[in-house]
């Protein structure tokens, strides 16, 4: 009786990316405590102010002398919402370069369409040539799934289906490590876009109970007064979170419609990588 040989699992060439987290952890901290020294020494300068108050971390100045300097007697929530805004501009450029870099350096339908020309004439090294000048998501997984690809044409143990299905799945494990870096990051947008609306109601919520406790002992036209100005700096909340979080939304959906075009070059690739070997290697 013949001895049958266990098939070795090629190896995959792979190679995980490692990527740290530090500025998924550090920038919403850093990002607020920004926010805090812009309105508290910038917005609440004493020079910005016709009363300047005492303390340190939250003086009671009165008479803001500019626009700007209203917004600091919004409350402590302003400050917040500051760091929220710095948040989503430094996550927007963060995706922004990654996203950039992912893409490529051409047009990647362009780049898969000299591939499938190389793989036609049966020249894998040109259609590798093409990875290496293209670069990006697409052109990663490509090349990870064209090194399977050349390795399977010259193995003579496994049938095509088998041969097929093994450069499948190094595209599906090249692809396994390009989307999770393509979408890091993005919860932070999708989640201020929600909270920075809620927070800036908050503000205005607490600006106005405390505008209509101050209410109370006066009369007459100073009471109207200072009830307009407590209602105009309550509402700095507002626009500050509804602000954030349109520009949020903006950006969160301007990504991910970059990320989904990528995303179908993936896919387009794989199949152009084992539809080309089906038919060129039965």
């Amino acid at each position: 009786m013949a001895e049958t040989k266990p098939t070795v699992k090629p190896a995959t060439s792979v190679q995980v990316k490692k990527s740290g987290n530090a500025i998924s952890l550090l920038a919403p901290i850093i990002c607020v405590l920004a926010g805090y020294i812009i309105w508290r020494f910038v917005l609440g300068s004493d020079s910005n102010f016709e009363k300047p108050g005492h303390g340190w971390f939250m003086p009671d100045h009165e008479k803001p002398k500019t626009a700007l300097s209203k917004m600091y007697l919004g409350g402590i929530i302003v400050p917040i919402l500051i760091g929220c805004f710095l948040t989503v501009v430094t996550f927007v450029i963060e995706r922004f370069l990654t996203i950039s870099k992912a893409n490529g350096t051409g047009n990647n339908a362009d780049f898969i369409r000299k591939v499938q020309y190389h793989l036609a004439n049966k020249n894998v090294d040109a259609a590798l040539a093409e990875c290496d000048k293209q670069k990006g998501s697409v052109g990663n997984v490509m090349k990870a799934g064209l090194h399977r690809y050349k390795e399977m044409i010259n193995n003579g143990e496994l049938s095509t289906d088998q041969k097929v299905m093994a450069i499948q799945k190094e595209v599906e494990e090249a692809t396994s490590l390009e989307l999770p870096m393509l979408e890091k990051n993005l919860v932070f947008l999708s989640t201020i876009a929600s909270v920075a609306t809620l927070l800036g109601l908050l503000g205005t919520v607490l600006g106005m109970i405390r505008a209509f406790g101050n209410l109370g002992g006066d009369g007459g036209g100073a009471a109207a007064e200072q009830l307009s100005v407590g209602i105009s700096e309550a509402l700095y909340n507002t626009a500050l979170g509804i602000g954030t979080s349109a520009v949020a939304i903006i950006m969160y959906n301007i990504f991910t419609t970059k990320i989904d075009g990528i995303t179908y070059g993936i896919d387009e690739s794989g199949f152009t990588l084992t539809q080309s070997f089906a038919s060129l290697y039965k």
